[in-house]
């Protein structure tokens, strides 16, 4: 008779809170702990040469070593592939590395894409001054420019990328309209979703094809550990166009592997997941056979752990961080030493944004100007 397996899985219809809570991670088979283990392992053995075979060649699942995958990563990517509404997800060292990799498997030298100029200042001299090392090029248009973000488009562009709530003004970008254009053009949505998260706003039912995070910062919300993420929505058509033969083409490093043939929504993979038809894991293991696979840029397990621990708080933080700016934005707004507040919730032109893609709150990143300037905020 078949040992009884220990309970305390994730609901299949789970809320919001609870996947928050289990999504992921299984119970430990022999101890029944609750806690995903951290596994601090580099390498991991075989049950025999034809496993190895198997695992080495793509045609299995399970971990070989960890820059590639590790149990601890697998249930943080899990669970924010499920927050997300994702088909799969992969975790990274940071959101620069996420973004990095993202972009990785889809550019080629000489290739371009377009962004809203509304972004962390850190993405904008990665993509206009590391990018371009690469051969990589970016047109920065205004968040609101359809005309512009539409005009942008050559030949040679590979993507359309906007963060969801811009940092650090906290303007709500307007995901459908840049969904609607990128499409037009065959063409993927990429939005970096650290600001907002899941709690606020999914970019996947918005139209988004891909998602990024950093998740040093919302996610794991304790400021201990250094995380990023990758999450894909599964229903790209990735070979349609010819425009990314890196997932779409043949591949040499696994004796001519197509990955979006074996891994989209239509190839075997999918028909073993039962999603056939509907959706693929083809761009995260793309990025995860190749691009992590030759750069490395793969979590620690412990932070891992502790990322998915902080991510266990997230609606109870988001809700908190969203009230208390909208607090001190009111505050402020009535202050004798301020000339403006900008904030989403407060109302003015970006609050039907606001309402219509994140009605929870306009999240915890907000600008205000003194008066007298500079020298008065001295």
């Amino acid at each position: 008779m078949a040992a009884k397996a220990f309970g305390g899985r994730c609901p299949e219809d789970a809320g919001f809170g609870t996947k928050c809570l289990y999504a992921g991670q299984e119970p430990d088979p022999t101890s029944g702990a609750r806690t995903c283990p951290i596994t601090m392992s580099t390498g991991f053995v075989f049950k025999d040469s034809d496993d190895a075979a198997a695992k080495f060649a793509l045609s299995a699942f399970g971990p070989i070593y960890t820059r590639i995958t590790n149990p601890t990563a697998e249930a943080v990517e899990k669970k924010i592939a499920a927050l997300e509404g994702g088909s799969a997800a992969l975790a990274v060292s940071c959101g620069h590395a996420a973004q990095l990799l993202c972009f990785s498997n889809i550019m080629q030298d000489g290739d371009h894409f377009i962004s809203t100029n509304k972004l962390y200042g850190g993405s904008v001299t990665q993509f206009s001054r590391q990018f371009k090392q690469f051969g990589w090029s970016v047109t920065f248009c205004d968040h609101d420019d359809f005309e512009g973000i539409e005009k942008a488009i050559t030949p040679k562009s590979k993507a359309v990328y906007c963060e969801s709530i811009a940092n650090p003004g906290g303007l709500v970008v307007d995901l459908e309209r840049l969904a609607e254009i990128a499409h037009r053009h065959g063409l993927p949505l990429i939005v970096d979703n650290t600001t907002a998260t899941p709690y606020l706003t999914r970019p996947f039912e918005h139209g988004a094809d891909i998602l990024v995070h950093s998740a040093t910062k919302a996610l794991g919300g304790h400021g201990n550990a250094m995380g990023g993420f990758i999450v894909e929505k599964g229903d790209f058509d990735w070979g349609a166009s010819g425009k990314f033969p890196i997932i779409s083409e043949p591949c040499d490093s696994y004796h001519g592997m197509r990955m979006y043939e074996t891994f989209g929504k239509d190839g075997p993979v999918s028909e073993m997941l039962g999603t056939a038809g509907k959706t693929g894991i083809s761009f995260v293991i793309t990025a995860r056979v190749l691009g992590l696979r030759d750069m490395g840029m793969c979590i620690s397990p412990f932070n891992a752990f502790l990322i998915s621990m902080g991510m266990e708080t997230l609606p109870l933080r988001m809700q908190r961080h969203c009230d208390n700016a909208l607090a001190v934005a009111k505050f402020l707004e009535q202050h004798e030493k301020v000339s403006w507040v900008r904030y989403a919730g407060l109302g003015g032109p970006n609050f039907a944004l606001h309402q219509k893609y994140c009605p929870k709150g306009a999240g915890a990143l907000f600008t205000f100007g003194l008066k007298g300037g500079y020298e008065a905020g001295k």
